[in-house]
């Protein structure tokens, strides 16, 4: 391959999806996460293909997805809540996909800026709340410390525990089942 060669990217691909022309195909040579057959180059996998000097590939999600790194930005669920913190499995990393197996938690004093010590974790997050947080560090070997310090970051999207509704905000410490009126408190996430 020329030191020369540019990388030219395409649209997402999916797999059986012809890359290649049969009549232009001779030129081109099937790389990662391709095959060829009958003088045409395929995609195998779902992903973004690339032209390199005469070598088309394919880079699947799993090459293409986000790692936590202190001051991402992710949006995860909560899993599990305990009386120190909420466990969230990450959905995503600055707006990219992230592998489902990324935790992490938000400890109480990471909740707000002022009043860290009167944080009840339960009075702000339930389980099933989608949450936006940022990463503070990466925290022990099987999570993510998050924090949600910040009037941008919190609750997204929770439904009522009595209902099952989706709750609609209506502060930054509340958020309101729209059939019945009850409020339930939350640390509701301002608009970016």
């Amino acid at each position: 391959m020329a030191a020369t060669a540019t990388a030219t990217a395409t649209a997402t691909v999916v797999p059986g999806q012809p890359l290649s022309v049969a009549s232009t195909s001779a030129s081109l040579l099937d790389g990662p996460g391709t095959f060829s057959r009958g003088g045409q180059v395929f995609a195998a996998l779902v992903g973004q293909s690339s032209k390199e000097g005469g070598v088309v590939s394919v880079k699947g999600k799993e090459d293409i997805q986000a790692i936590p790194e202190p001051n991402s930005v992710v949006i995860g669920t909560v899993t599990r809540i305990t009386r120190q913190a909420a466990t969230l499995s990450l959905l995503t990393v600055d707006g990219r996909p992230c592998r489902p197996d990324f935790a992490g938690v938000i400890r109480s004093q990471d909740v707000r800026q002022t009043a860290k010590d009167s944080v009840k974790i339960w009075a702000c997050f339930r389980p099933g709340d989608v949450v936006r947080a940022k990463v503070i560090s990466l925290g022990d070997s099987r999570s993510y410390f998050l924090s949600t310090a910040s009037n941008n970051l919190g609750v997204l999207f929770a439904v009522s525990s009595s209902t099952g509704a989706t709750l609609e905000a209506t502060s930054w410490e509340e958020m309101r089942d729209p059939t019945t009126g009850e409020v339930e408190g939350r640390k509701v996430a301002g608009p970016e």
